[in-house]
């Protein structure tokens, strides 16, 4: 067993099954040994190194496992900083095995010589460590998987390319050396109970409750279910959180932030008591006002506790079990007002949801993309978004349902992850429907690309409904929209517009199928059909650029902006119609606008 060969049997004993990667010099004996474990270790091939670590990181998101990407020596080994940030991040667990030119080698400004430890000391500031003898190897590994699971975060192996072919050997037991093992250790999972009653003595003085959940959450459904019951809370949801409740519950006041709901905002801006949990969400401006709520948070990084706001009770612990220790001290409160306020707000807020996804633009309002299918998605199916205006609609629009599961690039909010991440999905799924939701943006940086890869694989999966749903507008659009509101000025033609392209002629080429969508009343077949195919579908949907991303609350600066931008906007009578409909439809909902 040489050096290589041992790396992969040794991420397969540690549980690791599926690699995402792309081949060079660099890890020539990686490659090699590879083939000869294909038994123990899937290989997912991706067309850039980036779109390796995207998935690595969406396959820990999606699994809960390690994610695992290799990339070659120089160029190759750039390539993954992004995904990996993404990764790092939103605290998910990855490791990256990289090469590096040979040993003797280094020092010699060589071919592809690059620095490997200071580029990564960031991205993989908890482990980054270069292999300089076959004995070492042994507990490199060992230490970039534990430290990843441990602590959610991205670790660095390098591995010189002229070391990858010797011979291994187990480290000698002499002075100088050590003797590392296999196995995973959760973190500690539970408050202490003094804690926890503390915790429990703020949350029922509460009148108005409000919680906060994130991806912390995604495995405490029925727990936080629960605490809401008996504390008769509202849950707002961050967007990584989203799939931790579903969206039909009557105290789920969906998304918060910029794309999340008014519903949210009012929850946040009047509770007393503020019960966050499993969420590093970043805005504070949509939380409530420091002091006017106290606070309780729960997460599982010490690190990340009195950040966003400055709580009364901050505890370490596991989403699920720490809320299943504090629930038998939590009084039930009676439905009041309190409650019954936020039930009646949440109504009202999808009959104005509705009201907006059909009102008509030129050609399709992206918002009834959305609002078309959502009543359509297949239970259990996996969704992922890109950034950009596509990410506010598919906050608000989608309703979630118990066991779907949801993800995009969260706190790294990077274009091109969204078919990235729905091919690690249906990699790790290959039963469950997979739904990406893009611009053409994104599509454009890299989406065509990770269709080039999901040609080659889809004869594999047991279902093969896997939808790169293009938002077709030619307009970099989330960044306009900021250029509008956020400064005040118009659209720059010359940074915003992006060409045409026929997204579902390619995919014809690709051998997927294609469909295209200019009328808004073939829009709701259009998502049918698609879910009916026999293989992966582009749906290229051509939306209007200037329907506004509303967010749920306009300061008097974002007023001032708009109307600054007047002056520049060479589309202002697109955008003034289709924001005149969009806030006829906020006050008027279930009317005609």
């Amino acid at each position: 067993m040489n050096v290589s060969d041992f790396v992969w049997h040794r991420l397969n004993e540690w549980g690791i099954k599926r690699v995402f990667g792309y081949p060079g010099d660099g890890v020539g004996g990686l490659d090699v040994a590879l083939e000869h474990a294909k038994d123990k270790m899937e290989y997912v091939q991706v067309r850039h190194e980036e779109m390796a670590a995207f998935m690595a990181s969406a396959h820990a998101k999606f699994t809960g496992e390690v994610g695992l990407c290799y990339a070659t020596s120089g160029p190759g080994a750039i390539h993954l900083l992004t995904g990996l940030y993404d990764a790092k991040m939103d605290h998910v667990p990855v490791v990256a095995i990289v090469g590096q030119q040979a040993r003797s080698a280094l020092g010699a400004h060589y071919q592809q010589e690059v620095d490997l430890q200071s580029l990564f000391k960031d991205v993989a500031s908890d482990f980054v460590a270069m292999a300089s003898v076959p004995s070492q190897v042994r507990h490199l590994i060992d230490r970039a998987v534990r430290i990843a699971s441990a602590k959610r975060t991205v670790t660095c192996v390098i591995l010189p390319n002229d070391l990858q072919g010797l011979a291994y050997e187990d480290p000698p037991l002499v002075h100088g050396t050590t003797h590392t093992g296999v196995g995973y250790a959760g973190p500690a999972l539970l408050p202490a109970e003094g804690l926890l009653r503390q915790a429990a003595e703020v949350l029922n003085a509460g009148k108005k409750v409000a919680i906060l959940v994130g991806a912390g959450a995604l495995s405490a459904t029925d727990e936080v279910i629960a605490v809401a019951e008996k504390l008769q809370a509202g849950v707002a949801k961050a967007l990584l959180g989203k799939a931790a409740l579903p969206d039909d519950l009557p105290f789920v006041t969906g998304g918060i932030g910029l794309l999340g709901t008014k519903p949210s905002w009012d929850l946040m801006q009047d509770c007393d008591t503020f019960l966050m949990v499993g969420s590093a969400f970043p805005y504070s401006e949509f939380l409530p006002k420091p002091g006017s709520a106290r606070g309780v948070q729960i997460d599982i990084d010490g690190a990340m506790l009195s950040l966003r706001y400055p709580m009364e009770i901050n505890m370490v612990g596991d989403s699920a079990t720490t809320l299943r220790a504090l629930l038998p001290m939590l009084q039930q409160k009676t439905a009041d007002s309190w409650r019954q306020g936020i039930e009646k707000n949440i109504t009202t807020w999808w009959k104005t949801l509705e009201e907006r996804a059909m009102q008509s633009a030129d050609p399709i309002n992206p918002q009834r993309v959305f609002w078309e299918l959502s009543p359509r998605l297949p239970d259990n199916c996996i969704l992922t978004g890109d950034s950009g205006s596509v990410a506010n609609w598919y906050g608000r629009d989608i309703k979630m349902r118990r066991g779907m599961k949801g993800s995009l690039s969260g706190s790294l909010a990077s274009l091109g992850a969204a078919t990235p991440y729905a091919m690690a999905a249906k990699m790790a799924f290959p039963e469950r429907t997979v739904i990406a939701f893009i611009g053409d943006g994104a599509m454009q940086m890299n989406g065509l690309n990770v269709m080039i890869t999901i040609s080659k694989y889809w004869r594999e999966w047991s279902n093969p409904h896997l939808i790169v749903m293009v938002l077709n507008n030619q307009d970099l659009n989330q960044v306009t929209w900021e250029e509008r509101v956020q400064l005040g000025t118009g659209k720059t033609e010359s940074t915003q517009a992006i060409p045409d392209m026929a997204y579902h002629t390619y995919a014809e080429l690709l051998g997927l199928k294609g469909i295209v969508v200019r009328d808004p009343e073939k829009v709701g077949a259009a998502w049918d059909e698609a879910l009916a195919a026999d293989r992966p579908v582009i749906l290229n949907i051509y939306t209007d650029p200037n329907v506004p991303p509303l967010p749920p609350h306009i300061t008097l600066k974002d007023a001032k902006n708009f109307t600054t931008m007047m002056a520049s906007e060479p589309e202002l009578g697109s955008v003034l119609k289709n924001s005149a409909k969009e806030m006829l439809a906020s006050v008027l909902p279930g009317g005609k606008s």
